[in-house]
């Protein structure tokens, strides 16, 4: 592998090279624009999350499977008056739905053909708020529900003076969707400004902050028509993921970029042609870039591995995404800054003789701290994890979504207006189907609701349909708390253990199926539990592995991954307290710690492996504490330079008007800065300098 992209980065670094790859990279992204539709064209607001075996798609299936078609989208019109709502009103809105006879709209309550006394069930008690439960086709894709939403809306306001809030999946679904398409733009120019801002800050060189941007939109570009490219064969692509995916993408390509110009600043410093120096540079930074490249490549990967869809969508994309990235930071990256030589750090032109690090550095002060008082760095460093760690046994997991999105979102409005005029459990009641291998007696039926009744935390209990040899039966079961609450979701995990003895108690032989919303939360919430313990060993292992190959060494991967690991967990434990202590965010969604280790460990291990290269190419002409001292120095300015970045970067999702979005951004960046100023800058360097030995010392 060295002897490879040492081949490729030599010929980059020519003239003629350099020319030629721009050339490549430019045919690249214009052919790939023409002939290819972009990744916006495949986006959805979601994938399917679950896999088929799940116990709540089971239940789905079998209701679909003896009462019909089960697959339809849900929409909840929630309509207020300062006053009371009329039942006039209502029977006038769904009147005039049902007689436009819209395309794709498959059932809506008919409020005119009720006996009066069923319709108090859509009424609050106060009368203030009403409810018309519609639902449409589950195969119209967003767009269509959109038109079929905003003409209801249409004509709600032009038949009454009541306000409307459309929630239910199709109204969430909507929302999300221009929630997504709004803030796409807003990320990706704040994410650009704040990269120029920043890099011009710390560089004080405008073609410092150019070049590295420069690549990032190339990159940007060729990824976004390859994932169309993705798309166009069939795979669906989550616009969240998306969204994440281009963060990282600038990200990472302007870290590699930090990396690839310091070390030829550094070279132009010993070299007088521009070219001979990007040679020497490459050499030195091509395999540790192309490494850190890979380690993030293969967290991305892992998620194949995953059961949850969620998890799942990531690793094409992701994967898609740093291919083109590693390819770009031996490739296009120094092509660039060799076409423009000198140039690239004016006003502030390196020189032939120029100090390439001064001793009264900051990051050379840190360098002789640490390497003389290493116990003492690793004391107040280990302190310093342990607290910030020990919050994470105050982690409170959220399932209800849409408390994540804003709160003039029209979807949750109506969602909350809702959970507060209607009993907390009908916002999505648990459908109970109960297969058996005979009829079900009436007293055997009403056994079985009792028995459903005594379980904890259970409301209500009412059946819903029958088939007509009597041996299936669904029930519309209700908690008293939210069905998202957790302690519905733990009564449904304790019902469904406790199955067979409720059937058994109920002189019924059979088998009993859950679905709907708790049903699905209870099976995300333990496949994924199930998905953090496989991702967190398989990307723990892997990249250990590569980082044996790396460093030729066992005990240097185990200082890498250790500190990385303890770093996530503080990282996690500190972020969770910040969210709460500044923004009152006291519940993260449970994909979180797994978003947070895989982006964590896998950036993290980026500076570890820049550190560790740069000690071991000294080593061989230093001593152990002269080497780390050396590395320390030498990459610390721009490992720093880059973690601030990087960190601001995924700071950017914060501008995301999503909590689970906005929480991981701020967790991320709090690990990086942790990585970055702490791991990278105190503690692995002082474990480096504590436990390895001079190679003199070994050989006497």
């Amino acid at each position: 592998m060295r002897k490879t992209l040492q081949h490729v980065t030599d010929w980059v670094s020519t003239r003629k090279g350099a020319w030629i790859t721009l050339i490549i990279w430019i045919l690249a992204m214009v052919i790939l624009t023409v002939a290819v539709p972009s990744v916006r064209e495949y986006q959805v607001t979601s994938v399917a999350t679950l896999p088929e075996d799940m116990q709540s798609v089971i239940a789905n299936d079998k209701i679909e499977e003896y009462f019909g078609d089960s697959e339809l989208l849900p929409a909840i019109l929630v309509l207020q008056s300062d006053d009371e709502v009329q039942l006039q009103d209502l029977v006038t809105i769904t009147d005039a739905i049902i007689g436009k006879d819209f395309d794709g709209l498959k059932e809506i309550v008919p409020m005119g053909m009720l006996p009066e006394p069923a319709t108090n069930a859509f009424f609050s008690e106060d009368r203030t708020t009403a409810i018309i439960p519609a639902n449409l086709d589950s195969n119209l894709d967003t767009k269509q529900v959109k038109v079929i939403l905003q003409d209801i809306a249409e004509i709600v306001n032009d038949q009454t003076d009541l306000t409307l809030s459309i929630t239910g999946p199709a109204g969430i679904a909507v929302d999300t969707t221009d929630l997504f398409t709004r803030a796409d733009v807003v990320l990706i120019l704040a994410t650009v400004g704040i990269i120029l801002v920043l890099l011009i800050v710390i560089y004080r060189s405008p073609l410092i902050a150019l070049i590295p941007l420069l690549a990032a939109v190339f990159v940007y570009q060729v990824v976004t028509q390859l994932l169309g490219l993705f798309g166009k064969a069939g795979l669906l692509m989550s616009t969240q993921s998306v969204s994440i995916m281009s963060v990282l993408l600038f990200a990472a390509v302007i870290d590699y970029s930090l990396f690839v110009f310091s070390r030829y600043r550094e070279e132009l410093k010993h070299n007088e042609d521009k070219h001979s120096a990007m040679k020497v540079a490459m050499r030195g930074t091509g395999l540790p870039v192309f490494y850190s490249g890979g380690t993030v490549l293969l967290a991305m990967l892992i998620l194949i591995f995953a059961n949850l869809g969620d998890y799942k969508n990531f690793a094409p994309i992701f994967g898609a995404a740093l291919v083109v990235i590693m390819v770009s930071s031996v490739t296009l990256v120094p092509a660039l800054f060799t076409l423009f030589g000198r140039k690239s750090f004016w006003p502030v032109v390196p020189k032939v003789g120029d100090t390439t690090v001064k001793p009264t550095s900051i990051w050379s002060k840190i360098g002789r701290f640490v390497t003389n008082k290493p116990v003492v760095s690793i004391l107040i460093i280990g302190v310093f994890i342990l607290v910030s760690a020990s919050y994470n046994v105050n982690l409170k997991y959220e399932f209800d979504l849409i408390k994540s999105f804003p709160e003039d979102m029209p979807s949750r409005v109506g969602y909350e207006a809702l959970e507060e005029k209607f009993a907390p459990g009908d916002l999505a009641a648990t459908t109970v189907l109960v297969e058996s291998n005979t009829e079900i007696s009436e007293e055997n039926r009403q056994a079985l609701i009792d028995e459903l009744l005594n379980q904890d935390y259970v409301d209500t209990v009412r059946i819903d349909n029958q088939t007509e040899d009597g041996k299936v039966l669904t029930y519309s079961l209700t908690f008293e708390n939210s069905p998202y609450a957790i302690e519905s979701i733990n009564a449904l995990e304790l019902i469904q253990e406790k199955a067979d003895e409720i059937l058994d108690a109920s002189n019924i032989d059979g088998t009993l199926y859950f679905a709907g919303e708790t049903a699905s939360s209870l099976d995300d919430q333990n496949l994924n539990d199930r998905d953090l313990i496989v991702i967190v060993l398989l990307e723990t292992i892997l990249i250990f592995i590569m980082l044996i190959f790396l460093t030729k060494s066992i005990k240097m991967p185990i200082y890498m991954m250790g500190t990385i690991l303890v770093s996530f967990f503080a990282a996690l434990g500190l972020g969770m307290f910040l969210t709460n202590l500044f923004f009152g965010i006291d519940t993260i969604s449970n994909r979180v710690p797994v978003y947070a280790f895989i982006f964590l460990v896998a950036l993290g291990i980026d500076y570890n492996i820049i550190l560790v290269s740069r000690f071991l190419e000294e080593r061989e002409r230093h001593s152990v504490k002269e080497a780390v001292q050396i590395a320390v120095a030498s990459t610390g300015g721009v490992i720093s330079s880059a973690g601030i970045i990087l960190a601001a970067t995924f700071a950017v999702l914060m501008t995301q008007p999503i909590q689970l979005l906005f929480v991981f951004g701020f967790i991320v960046a709090v690990g990086i800065l942790i990585d970055t100023f702490l791991i990278r800058g105190v503690l692995l360097p002082s474990l480096i300098v504590l436990l390895e030995k001079d190679k003199k010392k070994k050989e006497a």
